[in-house]
């Protein structure tokens, strides 16, 4: 109350005065999942724009002029890290000519530092290994349990970037959490099902999703991230999911590949696609957007029973 108080007065004496209000804070988001979850903290205090298109694989975003202007403006640029953004974002930085947002400022947030990395390489990477991320796998907004985690980070460095609003982004970060913790119980006993199963993959997306719904991915059809199929790979994968009897094959909507649909139609099994990190509708939020996931996946379980 008392904090509410004292802004409606800041914001009274500045239309007194003639002072201009306070802007709300810029943030570029490099993907919509963190975009969603930066609104969803700082509420009417921010003003939140994702870089990615929802037709875009996140890891090959046209680095177009606009995406420049749009950082030349920010406050603050939220990014997975892990090198999910290597191939475009450091020229847009470059070109916003902004230091406030370049790697290691104040307004550079990364936020895989908050979450418990899956697939961390232990041996030396290298181009010949295909899309492997040396800091381990990028894709960890597909679990919720990590996502309460960014938001709290979320939360802290918008209030080292907007002091008289830190307590509202506190506030914010943990009604978010709570809201999303609380329907991580029902996904959970929705999806309970799923424990257990062996799944395939295309891409090596699905580490943080399978470990937090206790499924196992048997193999991926892409040999190495980024790296095509070779017959002899998908030879190996056919021989391994009639093995298992493996029935669903979980692919991102932005993945299209010949390979899959051969696989899937000799081994009967079914191509469940997801939407990736990008694919959010104007305005969804991170918890809509996550029952569209939790609900495709239901479906597949009732459509496999």
């Amino acid at each position: 109350m008392v904090h509410a108080l004292r802004c409606f007065l800041l914001a009274a004496l500045a239309v007194v005065l003639g002072l201009p209000a306070r802007a709300a804070v810029q943030v570029a988001a490099t993907t919509a999942d963190l975009a969603a979850i930066t609104a969803a903290v700082g509420g009417s205090h921010v003003q939140v724009t994702a870089l990615s298109l929802p037709t875009q694989d996140p890891h090959w975003v046209d680095a177009r002029p606009n995406l420049a202007l749009t950082l030349s403006k920010a406050d603050l640029l939220v990014v997975v890290g892990l090198e999910m953004e290597v191939g475009w974002l450091p020229t847009l930085q470059t070109g916003s000519r902004n230091r406030k947002i370049q790697t290691g400022a104040l307004g550079y947030l990364d936020c895989s530092q908050f979450v418990r990395l899956l697939q961390v390489p232990t041996q030396r990477v290298d181009r010949s290994m295909g899309d492997i991320h040396p800091g381990g796998n990028p894709h960890y907004t597909w679990d919720p349990r990590a996502v309460a985690a960014v938001a709290r980070g979320i939360a802290a460095r918008l209030g080292a970037i907007d002091p008289p609003h830190a307590a509202d982004y506190t506030a914010g970060a943990a009604r978010f959490t709570a809201a999303v913790d609380a329907a991580r119980a029902g996904w959970e006993a929705r999806l309970a099902p799923l424990r257990g199963q062996q799944v395939v993959g295309f891409h090596m997306s699905w580490p943080y999703l399978a470990d937090w719904l206790g499924f196992t991915m048997l193999t991926h059809i892409e040999p190495r991230p980024g790296i095509p199929p070779t017959p002899s790979h998908v030879a190996e994968v056919l021989r391994m999911m009639r093995a298992a009897g493996a029935k669903v094959i979980l692919m991102e909507e932005y993945h299209s590949n010949a390979a899959t649909d051969q696989v899937a139609s000799r081994t009967g099994a079914h191509i469940l696609r997801l939407p990736g990190g990008t694919r959010f509708q104007q305005g969804q939020t991170y918890l809509q957007f996550m029952e569209g996931v939790v609900a495709q996946l239901e479906a597949e379980l009732r459509r496999a029973g």
